[in-house]
């Protein structure tokens, strides 16, 4: 606070008050000199000299003459410095802050939302249709692979199965007969062979007649055919006995299908039915299980980011409802493509889970620490200029003048901007330009380094 001036016009107005005073008392007194005898105050009465009223009378002017030159030259050198510093001001360059374009770190703080998934999940459905005869667990329980989840009734598939093993048992009688039918076949094929064989010498040497060997050589020929067609029918029962046995297999195996297993450790996170409910096999929902001692979590990496993206990179993972718990997790794989529609990469990322306390669904907000190569370069927002030609700095020359420069901008921070293209590390930029924005201006800067290097009062004084 500027101390006060022993001179300011109140201390003038008091002293010209002082000065009135004492003259109106210099008046009554020399009116009581000049009163008529009549009126004139007893002797015992003091009276001031002629000396003491002139001796007030000059103390007064001299008082008042102190504090008219005491109160009137300060104020005229005031005005005379005011006006001298306008001068000065109107005359003297405009000033413009001055910052320099430096390089955004190389590590990039990437922070991004994602979908916390379990790491497997999988829908339990029924491979028999029936009855929910019972259920063994419900949500939230935690069961261990093959661990039995439910038992479905089904009357019809016993008969189905009983029915399928009365045709495998008939269809293997089928065969057993073939099969003797061919071994007698072959005892007669035998028989045959050797008959007209006999035959055939016999007429060679004329014993017999050439048409009774024909009969003979013509029954070999009909007792080779009926083996052959037994063979073909043992292939035929074989093929029923396999197809026989294939069903009553299958039937079998749903019947193994009627107590529900768990496929995998996990937990039970969903429960579709109750006991008695019908359920179609192949169609109906009973359970849905999910394994979740490790979670995967999606997020989608913008573009500019996703060179920086590596497989096996640490991530960090914050919850919104488990405030001040970090996770870490590690890049599991990334899809290595951009999605047109949104041009961002899916990043899948596994994160151990052994306590629980991640559930799938959840949303978080996960942490990619990336080196960049190539890192962009940086501004201060407030050096921005936007005009209809496009979007420009102003960027000081080394003669101290303004150019305006146009520029590419990539990722806005808020308080800070990517530069893609129009600039170069070090150049000299004019922070929050205004008025200062035009072409050839020249301006006197200052720089970062100057004004921090100016004290609190000098800054104020300036």
């Amino acid at each position: 606070m500027r101390p006060s001036n022993p001179y300011e016009p109140d201390t003038e107005e008091r002293l010209r008050e002082e000065n009135r005073l004492l003259r109106q008392q210099l008046e009554a007194l020399k009116g009581s000199v000049h009163a008529p005898s009549h009126t004139r105050v007893p002797r015992n009465v003091w009276r001031p000299s002629n000396v003491s009223l002139w001796s007030i009378a000059l103390g007064a002017a001299a008082l008042l003459v102190i504090a008219f030159f005491a109160g009137y030259i300060p104020l005229q050198k005031r005005k005379t410095l005011i006006g001298s510093e306008a001068v000065e001001e109107q005359q003297a360059l405009p000033r413009a802050e001055v910052t320099e374009v430096i390089r955004s770190p190389p590590g990039s703080e990437l922070e991004l939302p994602g979908n916390i998934q379990a790491i497997t999940e999988a829908p339990i459905l029924a491979r028999a249709s029936g009855y929910v005869q019972k259920r063994l667990v419900d949500i939230g329980d935690r069961v261990k692979t093959g661990q039995d989840l439910a038992e479905i009734e089904a009357p019809e598939l016993k008969q189905q199965v009983l029915e399928a093993t009365a045709t495998f048992e008939q269809s293997q009688a089928t065969l057993d007969e073939a099969l003797a039918n061919y071994e007698q076949g072959k005892t007669s094929l035998e028989l045959a062979r050797a008959t007209a064989r006999r035959w055939s010498q016999l007429v060679n040497r004329g014993v017999v007649s050439v048409q009774e060997n024909d009969q003979y050589q013509s029954q070999y020929q009909a007792q080779l055919s009926s083996v052959h067609s037994l063979e073909k029918a043992i292939a035929a029962q074989k093929s029923g006995v396999a197809a026989a046995t294939a069903n009553l297999s299958r039937l079998q195996e749903l019947q193994g299908y009627l107590v529900v297993k768990a496929p995998f450790d996990g937990l039970i996170t969903l429960r579709n039915l109750d006991t008695g409910a019908l359920v179609t096999a192949g169609e109906t929902l009973i359970y849905r299980i999910a394994q979740i001692d490790t979670v995967r979590t999606y997020v989608n990496v913008p573009q500019t980011n996703a060179n920086s993206i590596r497989t096996g990179q640490t991530a960090l993972l914050t919850v919104s409802n488990l405030p001040g718990r970090v996770f870490n997790g590690v890049v599991a794989r990334t899809a290595n493509s951009l999605d047109p529609n949104t041009r961002t990469m899916l990043v899948e990322i596994h994160v151990p889970n052994k306590q629980g306390v991640l559930f799938p669904g959840m949303y978080a907000q996960v942490d990619l620490n990336s080196t960049r190569a190539n890192p962009p370069l940086l501004i201060p927002s407030d050096a921005l200029v936007v005009r209809p030609e496009g979007t420009e700095v102003a960027v000081l020359r080394p003669d101290h003048t303004v150019h305006l420069q146009q520029i590419q901008i990539g990722r806005d921070y808020g308080d800070r901007l990517e530069i893609l293209s129009g600039l170069q590390e070090g150049d000299n930029i004019i922070h929050n330009p205004g008025d200062l924005a035009r072409e050839d201006l020249k301006v006197n800067p200052i720089f970062q380094s100057d004004k921090a290097a100016v004290s609190p009062g000098d800054a104020e004084q300036r």
